[in-house]
């Protein structure tokens, strides 16, 4: 069984889930923007 304490793991979930938000914050909110202008139109 998996000890509890799996640095290792816990590092590469983070590493991926910060690298994930990284792309997907800007992305979104370039997409926003994209519809509030055509909304606002």
């Amino acid at each position: 069984m998996e000890s509890a304490n799996d640095h290792k793991a816990h590092n590469r979930t983070y590493g991926s889930f910060i690298s994930m938000l990284k792309w997907s914050v800007p992305l979104i909110a370039v997409i926003t923007l994209i519809v509030v202008i055509l909304i606002a139109e």
